[in-house]
């Protein structure tokens, strides 16, 4: 299971485009400093299924960028 997640990830994250990867990369580098236990799983369940769907549907908006900060609030 965890490498078929991980396979699906790569898929997804391999299609960024070049702004949206850097933005990832930031957030992916405050989890690793921040606690995960603290962030509450359905959280980062909706931000993977909004980027995913967003990956497999390109012409919908990503409304990822406008929901950042309540996902950051999380991390206080």
């Amino acid at each position: 299971m965890m490498n078929t997640t991980a396979e699906i990830l790569k898929r997804k994250i391999e299609n960024f485009t070049p702004e949206l990867l850097e933005s990832f990369a930031r957030i992916v580098e405050s989890f690793e400093i921040q606690n995960r236990s603290s962030i509450p799983q359905f959280q980062l369940d909706e931000v993977l299924y909004r980027i995913q769907f967003h990956t497999e549907n390109p012409k919908t908006r990503l409304d990822f960028y406008e929901n950042i900060s309540e996902l950051k609030k999380s991390f206080a």
